[in-house]
């Protein structure tokens, strides 16, 4: 099934936020803070042109993309 940036997109947000949603954290700015820094280092370890995985982007279009797709990703 082909999906078009934003469906890709919304799906990974929605994916990633129901995956990662920490109940009962009191300092929820550390824990953005935390997952934030695991994404930067996942993120690091990709090897360029691999197959893209589930939500179908290319490891060089996130590479290449900068914060503004990190951001929407993560």
């Amino acid at each position: 099934m082909v999906r078009d940036c934003h469906s890709i997109l919304a799906w990974q947000r929605n994916h990633f936020s129901q995956l990662l949603n920490v109940h009962g954290v009191n300092d929820v700015r550390q824990t953005e803070i935390h997952t934030a820094f695991k994404f930067e280092m996942a993120i690091e370890k990709l090897i360029r042109y691999e197959s893209p995985g589930a939500g179908q982007i290319p490891v060089d279009l996130i590479k290449a993309g900068g914060r503004t797709i990190r951001f929407e990703i993560h």
